[in-house]
């Protein structure tokens, strides 16, 4: 193991997590490795977690997006967090949040970085970040993500190391590390296409704030890979149908544009559509791979992949990392201030395909509060792409829980994006293209295309006797929240 420390004088930091975990005091700000629940703290945070149960100790935890193992929710069980950003996906901890015991600061993932180099954020008192092992000069090797870790090794006062022995020191090379400058002397980004590469394979450290070392032997949290069901393939079958169309009047070719997809099921059930589509020498420039971006490229569909992180079944997990000189020229990850940067997003045209919870009328999307109050997960990087791509997608089905709640309503709970925002919405029902439509169209089309059975009758009804009323966006401002405000009331949307 010693092997992995390939800078002599940081021998002597090796130590355990139990003693690491020492360095980190009640009141600080620390920054840890971590997207998407891949290349996170594997012993370092669950050991906070357990001080933190017996004795009286809060921080604020930032990450690059969501931990795995469970990490989230054993912080916030034993009350070890303060405040927490940018992302979460963990009950326990979205329970915390909703109750007022943890602050929760819902960041676009392109920002958090931006802000600690500003000094808009409090400074980093500590970092704490996975890697494969530590270079020569220094510098340390990622493993399955990139995320925030070049901000915290630059900017923190003090890092604690873990070297994961689960991730082959072969993982050298897959990593594209680049830090923009600080205004006001940034330079051009020079990404052209998702496969330039453009930093250096580590990431720079200077070996004097490293405090401690421990070593770990565990992989990421397996993604939860849910098969496509019936209402995910038809919103990919919709959209697969559009971009054939789009093909068709000479908008986009074959090979479309760079795509940008979500986490989750749905996103996964768009990209498996494209396995058997006439689409082919596709790119991305997207924040996660899933298993549905190996697929694609074993099938021949998809030649190249940047994104920030790897999160993946453990079938998918062993395949790739198991066979990594077959797909080191296929991918490459970033840190999430370069894979989400608006500039490149809007340089490249990516298209962006992203999940909502709700969406109304005129096209407004709420991605993140469920009731217009209560945080499901965060906005994650869907507000840095959807207002920058080429084509901004938004899905979701168009009702659930038995049809009891409509996703399509009146006026959104909470708005992520405004309709300044969004160009194509999904359904299972169907597709709706807003791109050169007014409010008024905007909502016909929806009405139309999108909305479930069961509710278009009364959706239509609330529209017509608001365009009666008068106004460039008609409203019943007091019917907006009607459909809400009876499923509080009565478990269903329906009348």
């Amino acid at each position: 193991m010693m092997d992995r420390i390939r800078l002599e004088r940081l021998k002597d930091k090796v130590t355990t997590a139990e003693e690491a975990v020492k360095l980190i005091e009640d009141g600080m700000v620390v920054g840890s490795s971590g997207f998407t629940k891949a290349g996170d703290s594997k012993v370092i945070l669950p050991a906070l977690a357990e001080r933190a149960k017996k004795e009286d100790i809060k921080i604020t935890l930032m990450t690059g997006a969501s931990l795995g193992h469970g990490t989230d929710g054993k912080l916030a069980e034993a009350g070890a967090l303060k405040k927490r950003m940018p992302f979460q996906v963990d009950p326990v901890l979205r329970n915390k949040i909703n109750n007022g015991e943890v602050l929760f600061i819902d960041q676009h993932l392109s920002e958090s970085a931006e802000l600690l180099h500003n000094k808009n954020l409090p400074d980093v008192d500590i970092a704490v970040l996975e890697v494969a092992y530590i270079d020569r000069d220094g510098s340390i090797v990622p493993t399955t993500s990139v995320g925030n870790s070049v901000t915290f090794a630059s900017l923190a006062k003090k890092v604690i190391l873990e070297i994961n022995t689960s991730v082959h020191e072969n993982v050298y090379g897959i990593h594209d590390i680049y830090q923009a400058e600080d205004y006001p002397h940034r330079n051009v980004i020079p990404i052209v296409a998702p496969w330039n590469k453009i930093g250096r394979k580590s990431i720079p450290l200077n070996p004097d704030k490293v405090a401690a070392i421990v070593f770990t032997n565990q992989h990421d949290s397996p993604a939860d890979i849910a098969p496509p069901d019936e209402k995910t393939t038809k919103i990919a079958a919709h959209i697969l149908e559009f971009f054939e169309e789009e093909v068709n009047l000479g908008h986009l070719t074959d090979r479309l544009l760079p795509i940008q997809a979500g986490i989750g099921k749905v996103a996964n059930a768009v990209l498996t559509g494209f396995l058997h589509s006439n689409f082919y020498d596709l790119t991305m420039f997207s924040e996660v791979l899933q298993d549905s971006a190996f697929d694609l490229m074993d099938a021949g569909k998809l030649s190249f992949a940047s994104a920030s992180s790897v999160t993946v079944s453990k079938e998918c997990y062993d395949r790739v990392f198991d066979n990594l000189q077959k797909y080191r020229d296929k991918f490459v990850l970033r840190p999430q201030n370069i894979s989400n940067t608006p500039g490149l997003i809007r340089r490249l045209g990516i298209i962006a395909i992203n999940t909502a919870i709700e969406f109304d009328i005129y096209g407004n999307v709420n991605s993140t509060h469920i009731g217009g109050t209560k945080i499901m997960n965060g906005i994650g990087g869907s507000g840095d792409f959807a207002r920058n791509a080429y084509l901004s997608v938004f899905v979701t089905q168009a009702a659930s829980k038995d049809n009891k709640i409509s996703h399509i309503l009146p006026m959104v709970s909470h708005t992520d994006h405004t309709e300044h925002d969004v160009d194509i919405l999904v359904t299972d029902i169907g597709l709706a293209d807003l791109r050169g439509l007014a409010p008024r169209e905007r909502a016909q089309k929806i009405i139309d295309n999108c909305v479930h059975p069961d509710y278009k009758e009364e959706l239509q009804s609330y529209f017509d006797r608001a365009c009666e009323r008068g106004g460039h966006t008609p409203h019943l401002l007091e019917e907006a929240f009607s459909w809400h405000i009876r499923f509080n009331e009565t478990g269903s949307m329906k009348k």
